[in-house]
């Protein structure tokens, strides 16, 4: 295996036994993003010099008995986290030349850990998009058939990973960007319960909707990161002063026992029949382990993408406002296609004479979804879920009809709106090999319950082994 194939846990395991140095493992990726980034576009700016500096230091540290948790692992982020003296996008051309005065706090824990930044991977400007077509700095191809589309918005950060360019991500999801790339590229993804990682420094889209996590190689890895960029921050109000569990520790329970409930509005009408068949058999494998179905319901589905598309872009036109031409970035002009939708949507949504109409009404029913949610955790402990009503499609197929792009979203963006946790991993190919995944939803703060399910799947599959043929 090449070093840039490691995960997390093989790569601490081969520094700490000095099997290979920081520096040859950050050579490896670099080497790699040398080889595919031209033709993959997953990388915005690569920190070449800043990277390869910050390994030679790791390995001093590592030499003198440093036990930092990251310590010369190298790794990426969807250019959204502010990084201080790196450029700065958000896969916009109104950021192009932005670079930031601080860092993100999940950027400075990961620092703090050790961990080195290898450089910011593409996504669809400010995060509006499930496909990267809305970069501004063009679309981000699936390592699994160039053909397709990797998914978005962060589907630099899962192109990244699935070609392992590095050996860990950190993605964003407001209304599916970790969960849908993942499942489109074949790698795990994890939508945390909206608080639980600090959004301080992270460019908003929505900001009672975003949220920030891990994209890795592996359920462990996630689990893993997790530990380290959770918990409270007092630069970010909104974030839970909750304590962060041991994540890791809890991968090792049995699911004997667990109820997986299976929502009849998620299996309906729209649902491509690969898609169900490989979920059907992901069900099966869950089953021999000892998991029980149960019948769920969430009635209210079917407002889902309408609520949501209220709510976003109302949100986004708010957080927009600020890059004027003045304060932020370069001129108005330059906002794409996408972007000046959604302001404009926004906007009418919030003005006069349709607040109550529009965006009153969508968070009326986003209580309602949520409350849709609590119930069905009454009478089951997880939900399973496909990610995407169909495996990844081509690149240009759903540009011209925005709505068509919209239900993309139709599985995901419900999770966002409830607030809670939401783990996307591997789970089989269509016949033309190409990624399908499934999504594991729990309580608010049921980030360990997920995250074990998926390890247990995870153990008994090994689908997330898998590599595309660069």
């Amino acid at each position: 295996m090449n070093l840039n194939q490691l995960t997390i846990s093989e790569a601490k395991e081969g520094l700490k036994e000095k099997k290979f140095s920081s520096v040859e493992l950050t050579k490896a990726c670099l080497l790699q993003i040398e080889k595919h980034n031209k033709e993959l576009n997953a990388f915005l700016t690569i920190c070449k010099d800043k990277a390869l500096a910050a390994a030679k230091k790791a390995d001093e540290k590592l030499k003198n008995g440093d036990t930092s948790p990251l310590l010369g692992i190298p790794f990426s982020m969807k250019d959204v986290y502010s990084t201080k003296n790196v450029r700065t996008t958000a896969g916009s051309k109104v950021l192009d030349n932005y670079i930031p005065p601080y860092n993100a706090t999940v950027y400075q824990k990961l620092v703090n850990a050790g961990a080195i930044l290898l450089g910011k991977t593409n996504c669809d400007a400010w995060g509006h998009g499930g496909s990267t077509e809305n970069s501004d700095f063009g679309v981000t191809k699936n390592p699994w058939n160039k053909d397709y589309v990797a998914g978005g918005s962060s589907g630099g950060s899962t192109a990244a990973l699935a070609s392992d360019m590095t050996i860990f991500e950190i993605g964003e999801d407001t209304g599916g960007s970790i969960r849908l790339p993942a499942s489109f590229c074949s790698t795990v993804g994890l939508k945390v319960t909206y608080g639980r990682v600090s959004r301080y420094g992270a460019i908003a889209y929505a900001s009672s909707l975003d949220t920030m996590g891990p994209i890795t190689k592996s359920v462990e890895d996630a689990a893993y990161l997790l530990e380290i960029i959770a918990g409270g921050d007092e630069k970010d109000a909104t974030s839970s002063p909750r304590n962060v569990p041991l994540y890791t520790k809890h991968l090792t329970n049995n699911i004997r026992g667990l109820r997986i409930g299976l929502p009849k509005e998620f299996f309906g009408k729209g649902l491509d029949i690969e898609v169900k068949q490989t979920i059907d058999e992901a069900i099966k494998t869950l089953t021999s382990q000892g998991a029980e179905i149960v019948d769920a319901s969430i009635p209210s589905v079917e407002y889902g993408i309408a609520t949501y598309y209220i709510i976003a872009p109302s949100e986004t036109s708010s957080n927009l406002a600020r890059y004027d031409g003045i304060r932020y970035g370069n001129k108005r002009s330059s906002f794409g296609d996408e972007a000046k939708r959604r302001i404009m949507i926004g906007t009418y949504a919030l003005s006069a004479g349709y607040y109550d109409a529009y965006y009153k009404k969508a968070m009326q029913v986003r209580t309602m979804i949520k409350n849709d949610f609590t119930k069905a955790f009454e009478k089951c402990d997880v939900i399973l879920s496909p990610v995407s009503p169909t495996p990844p499609f081509k690149i240009g197929e759903k540009t011209d009809d925005p709505l068509q792009m919209y239900l993309v979203d139709i599985y995901t963006v419900l999770i966002n709106l409830a607030g809670v946790p939401s783990l996307a991993l591997p789970c089989g190919f269509s016949k033309n090999n190409l990624p399908i995944g499934m999504q594991l939803i729990g309580p608010q703060f049921s980030e360990d319950k997920i995250l074990n399910a998926g390890y247990q799947f995870e153990q008994a599959t090994k689908w997330h082994k898998q590599k595309p043929n660069l």
